[in-house]
């Protein structure tokens, strides 16, 4: 109702220059702001309430001028301060005022929170900053999280809900339709869309990857700290639907009224303990959501065994940070900045997420890295086994599939069915926030991305040097979202990634292009079978 209210009270009186566009549905009127049009809570789909757990509906068109001044409601979650409701299927849009040529380049980002939270209007997505600094325009967007999403009822409901565990990348898939049919009226190219996320949002995109409705609605892809190897299998999905069930008091051949609940029960179930034991599930909490193979939506697992054929001629950016964990564990966990060696192991036990003697790991960075604490030790083992190890395994799919196929100028093979090439950075440049204690963290490239540095609380700060390394990232997004290259005028050569040079971009005060950084890390870990955390 919250959400309702806010998207029909006029915040001001519109002006008669207040810009309005004609799409598919309707016309919607937004706002102008720092030389940028501004549309907030354009609804791409139905409200997802009456068809709960199922395929999104296109949005019923409309006669009147509705207005975009006000971001749509989230999907609900826990722990989150936005309006919430069922129907969350809303798009923002953030172009340039019109100037001569037309036809900018589309950047589409997709909200972290794994696949459990956030939305597409935190301050740091604003996209003012970014569609002012490249002339291009800007999307960020709402779907579907956690059971809402991702609850797999395949097997135990019937046809009906044969996709329900990947509605959420359903959603996705038709916001994309949407931005292909009316994307043009807002001063976009369609056939340069380029998809952008962060952690979880950077999953969801190497799931589109690998998702047959997705193919060709996007034209570049950059992952943030965010990658997806493997789904949850059909059967895991089924047991971790089953517990989710039994939360709700619901046994499995009633698994259909599930549908029929009231928001504030489904949510209430959602932190059910995990059926599935192992090292894999270790270090979360609650139930794991996110795509499943269903055999439905998803096929194949996103990257495995190998890169999806459907996504070649695609170019990617494949992107972490130096220090991953220290937020991601760090952030909610004081106790890890001050770790003797005894304790060590057992925590590394817990959250490298990998089968691998964590002895055997402090032993190897202890030699590799002498001058480091064990609260070190502890950050920069995580990382490499839980975040890093996946971005790795995704550029080395990449590098294998360039390889058979071939890979032209301009990052096409002959007859365009070569390979497109594959881009890695690992940002190195330490925020300045609480005496440097983050160095370089999870999500610190979001502000930089984005040009944001200087909203409240950034995690990057506004200081000079994080404003030089947002100029940096900015720019190298934008290059990439414009040509598919993100070579971009007084940069280092950010040479494609292969198998022989692995060739990464080390975005740093002095940024420049490394050849396998912490490969002695890399090789340690690639000792051990990956498997995505939670599948």
């Amino acid at each position: 109702m919250a959400a309702a209210a806010a998207l029909t009270l006029p915040a001001r009186a519109w002006a008669a220059s207040d810009p309005v566009v004609t799409t598919a549905y309707g016309r919607v009127r937004g706002t102008r702001h720092d030389g940028v049009q501004v549309f907030k809570g354009i609804r791409y789909g139905a409200d997802t309430g009456p068809r709960r757990f199922q395929a999104p509906q296109p949005p019923a068109p409309w006669r009147e001028v509705k207005d975009a001044l006000a971001y749509g409601a989230a999907c609900p979650q826990t722990r989150f301060d936005e309006p919430q409701s069922e129907d969350c299927l809303f798009l923002n849009i953030w172009t340039p005022e019109a100037k001569a040529g037309g036809n900018r380049p589309v950047m589409v980002y997709i909200h972290g929170g794994a696949y459990s939270h956030g939305s597409g209007s935190d301050a740091l997505y604003d996209g003012t900053r970014l569609a002012h600094r490249g002339d291009v325009v800007v999307v960020t967007l709402n779907h579907r999280l956690n059971a809402f999403g991702h609850l797999y009822l395949g097997r135990l409901a019937g046809p009906a809900y044969a996709q329900s565990g990947n509605a959420g990348i359903l959603d996705l898939v038709l916001a994309l339709h949407w931005v292909r049919d009316n994307i043009a009226v807002f001063g976009g190219d369609p056939g340069r869309v380029m998809l952008f996320g962060q952690s979880g949002g950077g999953a969801k995109i190497a799931t589109l990857m690998g998702t047959p409705a997705a193919q060709g609605l996007f034209h570049r892809a950059a992952t943030m700290s965010g990658q997806q190897v493997t789904a949850s299998g059909p059967l895991n999905a089924t047991a971790r639907a089953k517990a989710y069930l039994e939360a709700l008091g619901l046994t499995p051949e009633r698994a259909a009224e599930a549908a029929t609940l009231p928001v504030e029960k489904l949510l209430s179930a959602l932190n059910a303990a995990d059926p599935i034991h192992g090292v894999a599930g270790q270090g979360m909490g609650g139930l794991y959501w996110g795509p499943v193979l269903d055999d439905q939506v998803l096929a194949r697992h996103p990257f495995y065994p190998d890169a999806p054929a459907q996504s070649a001629g695609i170019p990617m950016i494949i992107g972490n940070t130096h220090d991953e964990t220290r937020l991601l564990i760090g952030g909610s966990d004081p106790s890890t900045f001050t770790l003797t060696w005894d304790q060590v192991p057992a925590l590394l036990a817990k959250h490298m997420r990998v089968d691998i003697n964590p002895d055997l790991v402090v032993a190897e960075y202890r030699r590799l890295y002498p001058d480091y604490s064990p609260s070190d030790v502890f950050f920069s083992a995580t990382t490499a086994g839980r975040s890093w190890r996946a971005a790795v395994m995704e550029a080395e799919a990449r590098a294998i599939q360039a390889q058979a196929l071939g890979q032209g100028a301009g990052g096409q093979g002959a007859g365009g069915k070569g390979a497109a090439p594959t881009y890695a950075y690992q940002l190195n440049w330490g925020s300045p926030k609480d005496g440097g204690k983050w160095r370089a963290p999870h999500t610190l490239d979001i502000p930089l991305v984005f040009d944001n540095t200087g909203v409240p609380d950034s995690l990057s700060t506004d200081s000079a040097e994080a404003r030089l390394m947002a100029e940096r990232m900015s720019n190298a997004f934008i290059a990439f979202a414009r040509t598919g290259d993100p070579n971009a005028g007084g940069a280092p050569r950010w040479a494609p990634y292969t198998l022989s040079g692995r060739e990464t971009l080390v975005f740093d005060l002095d940024w420049r292009l490394e050849q396998d950084p912490r490969g002695a890390e890399r090789r340690l870990f690639a000792r051990v079978p990956f498997t995505q955390q939670g599948t």
